[in-house]
């Protein structure tokens, strides 16, 4: 009933925005896929049905919604809070670095701190602008897919375990007009390109321990298990990446790996490697780097491990 209400006595864009914040709050939305509050998920919410881009919602804030609008984005808001589906698998899109990637219930929802070192170019870690690039655990290929444009003489290969994740990467490579420069591939972690060799490795494994798992709010149960689960520790995949990556890097190559909550373990269980945690001015943590160098002098000790 209260749906029907709402329909008929809101009127405006600033309405329903206020109705929205109102109701997710009352309903204990949980959020974390792209927004971090009901105000922003609200407007992204409502930006889907009318079609308003971002920077032109100001100006339109006080303009009223046909019916059919009102009725679209009273049952979107309801959808939100009865199913506990993160606004960006209700829209099918997010944005990462400054790019929109379609996704649905196959990938991940991107919304790493990766974002903030591509833009800047990975600097200064990186000495040179690198030829060939490779994101472990692509999911959605966001990250691959910001690597191209970030560096437009680059190679980029976008590995995935999933078909199912595979076939998102796929659309989004096209629909950002990059297949001649950005290729994914079937692999689980490094098992099928063993014969390549790269400047960059990026990784957004995953990296979600049992206990964590447990945990998630309704909203993260929507996402594939295989991309968040990692064993009772969170390590199972990252351990791997650190036994190999050295293998598949070029003189020079540094491994950038994102480890989330999951840095404490990691740290505790190997504090002889030279970790570089890095720091983001947007927020996040859970990221390090390790050279070539420091992979190849870390190998003994995680062989023993």
């Amino acid at each position: 009933m209260y749906l029907e209400q709402a329909v008929a006595d809101l009127a405006t864009i600033d309405d329903y925005l206020r109705w929205g914040i109102s109701r997710f709050n009352s309903n204990q939305v949980y959020f974390g896929h792209g927004t971090d509050n009901a105000y922003d998920e609200a407007m992204v919410l409502l930006m889907h049905v009318l079609k308003i881009e971002p920077q032109a919602i100001e100006q339109f804030r006080h303009c009223r919604l046909t019916e059919r609008e009102r009725v679209a984005v009273v049952e979107l808001f309801a959808r939100r809070i009865r199913e506990r589906i993160p606004a960006a698998y209700l829209t099918h899109q997010a944005w990462f670095a400054g790019l929109p990637f379609y996704v649905d219930e196959r990938v991940l929802i991107p919304r790493s701190p990766l974002a903030e070192l591509i833009e800047q170019g990975f600097q200064p870690w990186l000495q040179q602008p690198p030829q060939r690039i490779l994101d472990l655990c692509t999911g959605s290929a966001c990250i691959a897919i910001a690597c191209a444009y970030a560096f437009d003489q680059a190679e980029v290969d976008a590995v995935d375990i999933s078909e199912d994740a595979l076939a998102v990467a796929e659309r989004n490579i096209e629909e950002h007009q990059l297949s001649q420069r950005v290729i994914p591939l079937q692999s689980d972690l490094f098992d099928a390109i063993r014969q390549e060799r790269y400047d960059l490795i990026v990784s957004n494994p995953p990296y979600v321990d049992a206990e964590d798992m447990a945990d998630l709010p309704a909203e993260y149960r929507h996402e594939p298990e295989l991309g968040l689960a990692a064993g009772n520790d969170g390590l199972i995949l990252v351990e791997r990446i650190l036994r190999q990556a050295a293998d598949q890097l070029n003189e020079g190559g540094i491994l950038i790996c994102e480890v989330g909550n999951s840095m404490v373990a990691l740290s505790q269980k190997y504090p002889q490697i030279p970790f570089t945690w890095l720091s983001f001015e947007r927020g996040g943590d859970g990221v390090f780097l390790l050279t070539r160098d420091e992979l190849l002098q870390a190998q003994a000790l995680l062989r023993e491990s």
